[in-house]
């Protein structure tokens, strides 16, 4: 949910003196701080076209981390710089809207990350919905040569501001695309996955928005490789008692709400958005290192709902935020074969011309989803598609992977150490947003970091034949035990690239995760009512892995890989059942020997849904 989308927006203003860019991209720049209902004054900025000749729509964009950054004081006359998100809209004209929330940078009120929804509930109360609609009602009556039409998007936390803008909306807002949206946060997304707990974002995350009102803070860490701080850290319980000392809200709220109690819930979109009520974008990316799970899990949660077909999906092969203003041609060392990123921009401007100035025929796809492996957009009726069909990829003897089911006893195991806990990305492990960080690309880094690790198992498949196209859900069956009483499960995967490729050799015996996820399995019955594992107990684990939309190549290899600490990522699993984890003694930290099973009785797969 960070700043990703602000930035974008906003840098490269202090160049606009200099640029040669055409008329059409002057726009005057002009701030107002406008009333909400409640009395509170909220920092807005408006940039209206210079030589405007007829009436526009407003594009609005609402966010926690300021929007003041790189405009000149005053209002002025501005050009547009070459890295603006929305470029290829403003030659023909919009009023684009960017506006502090509530609480933070010039805004008056109070903040607190991603709460809930309550004018519903509590009559007169003010939230994001409200602040929106009441943003929108001033805008309509007060910016002169608008259309009567207003949209709303955002990328992280502007995108589940697009969401929550979108629910009870004012009569003028015709559409919202949410993009990278927070989604549930203890069952996806920043703060939890699965019930396991993020805890290098939700430190760092929390520290940066909470910590200071009036700007975003970095927390002082005294080193550039943060693997072995976040280690001696120790329990959780130390955070507050060292460094936080109950001053972030939100950490206190991790501390408080351990379980997926009414507080998680009540703070769920699940539990707040009712129906499809104006057109919905969802966009997201394959390898979101931030909010992966949300535009997923709200576009398929709106599609029961969605009677007049309005709620729509864009899924690509992107890091958070990486469509935004970037040509998005690769990630890390995986080539992407064209600038999915412009063309994305191509289909955003496409949505926000047809409800905001009636340009088009109105005709989207239900479903834009770029097939990575091939390289190639594909459009669908449904998602995930009817015409997938679900093949097993099974563990098997000799840590070998492949599609038929074991027919014989087998299992492997072997020893989780919380003292030595398997790095999610190699170290360096830099500040999340800090100096150097690699932090946007570690979801597609070559896993052959941890491959000879011994408490990292592997099932490799033979090359495979013909070409394999995945479409659709990934869910993993993992049949697994532990002698503790608690444990994690890491399951990924992985596209093995052949040997040798003549072609591009850096890219031989590559590793490339597909798809991979935690679960906590303490949460395997439910995430309100945790229950200690058995020692010893064969125990199924279902983890959803995602939706994909793959091609494996004639020649490459699929692996299961399995591991039980991804640090620091996820916080240490003390792997003895403790019903609040941020109360966890050193002491309550204990080695663990986990055996994962492959038989008839216990198979250990992932179900793969094959597009013939």
């Amino acid at each position: 949910m960070k700043k990703f989308f602000l930035l974008t927006v906003l840098a490269g203003f202090h160049f606009f003196a200099f640029s040669q860019l055409p008329d059409s991209l002057k726009y005057v720049k002009t701030s107002y701080m406008i009333p909400m209902r409640d009395g509170i004054l909220l920092n807005t900025i408006v940039l209206t076209p210079e030589n405007q000749n007829s009436s526009y729509p407003f594009l609005i964009v609402r966010t926690p981390y300021g929007i003041d950054s790189g405009y000149p004081e005053g209002k002025q006359t501005i050009t547009l710089p070459k890295n603006f998100s929305f470029l290829n809209m403003a030659p023909e004209g919009y009023i684009f809207v960017f506006q502090d929330i509530r609480g933070k940078y010039k805004s008056q009120g109070n903040m607190q990350i991603h709460q809930p929804l309550i004018h519903q509930i509590i009559k007169g109360a003010a939230d994001e919905s409200t602040d929106t609609w009441d943003t929108i009602e001033w805008l309509l009556h007060n910016i002169k040569n608008n259309n009567g039409k207003a949209g709303i998007t955002g990328i992280s936390y502007p995108g589940w501001l697009a969401l929550a803008g979108a629910v009870d909306p004012h009569p003028a807002l015709k559409a919202s695309s949410e993009q990278a949206c927070m989604g549930d946060l203890f069952l996806g997304d920043d703060f939890h996955h699965n019930g396991a707990f993020r805890l290098s974002y939700g430190f760092e995350y929390t520290y940066e928005v909470e910590g200071d009102k009036t700007t975003d803070s970095s927390f002082p860490f005294p080193a550039f490789d943060l693997f072995n701080w976040y280690l001696q850290l120790g329990s959780l319980k130390n955070v507050n008692e060292k460094y936080f000392h109950n001053r972030i809200p939100t950490w206190n709220n991790f501390v408080k709400h351990p379980d997926y109690d009414s507080f998680w819930q009540k703070n769920s979109p699940l539990s707040y958005v009712k129906k499809v009520e104006i057109p919905q974008l969802h966009v997201g990316g394959y390898y979101d290192q931030e909010d992966l799970n949300g535009p997923q899990l709200m576009y398929n949660y709106m599609e029961k709902m969605d009677d007049e077909h309005k709620n729509h999906l864009v899924l690509g092969p992107w890091f958070h935020g990486q469509w935004g203003r970037n040509k998005a041609d690769s990630i890390g060392m995986i080539a992407l074969g064209s600038n999915t990123g412009e063309e994305f921009r191509r289909l955003q401007k496409k949505w926000f011309d047809y409800y905001l100035k009636g340009i088009g025929d109105g005709k989207f796809e239900e479903a834009y989803i770029f097939q990575t492996g091939s390289n190639e957009w594909k459009t669908y009726d449904t998602w995930p598609p009817k015409q997938a069909t679900i093949r097993p990829l099974y563990a098997g003897q000799g840590l070998k992977a492949g599609f038929i089911k074991p027919s014989e006893e087998g299992s492997i195991s072997y020893i989780s150490d919380p003292q030595k806990p398997v790095p999610y990305r190699t170290l360096p492990i830099e500040e999340t947003y800090g100096k150097g960080s690699r932090w946007r690309t570690w979801q597609v880094e070559d896993q052959r970091f941890v491959y000879t690790r011994p408490d990292v198992i592997s099932f490799t498949s033979d090359s495979l034949k013909e070409d394999l196209v995945i479409t659709g859900a990934v869910n993993a069956h993992l049949f697994a035990s532990t002698s503790g009483t608690d444990a994690d499960w890491i399951v990924k995967l992985i596209d093995v690239y052949p040997d040798w490729d003549s072609a591009n050799f850096k890219m031989s015996g590559y590793q490339l995760p597909v798809s991979m996820e935690v679960f906590r399995g303490k949460f395997r019955k439910s995430f309100s009512n945790p229950e200690a594992l058995i020692p010893g107990k064969p125990e199924e684990f279902l983890i959803g892995l995602h939706q994909v939309n793959h091609k494996f190549k004639k020649g490459h290899r699929l692996m299961i890989q399995v591991q039980s600490s991804w640090f620091p990522m996820i916080d240490r699993n003390p792997q003895k059942f403790i019903p609040n984890i941020f109360e966890a003694k050193e002491s309550d930290f204990i080695k663990a020997t986990q055996t994962i099973y492959f038989s008839p009785q216990y198979p250990t797969r992932i179900d793969l849904p094959v597009i013939n």
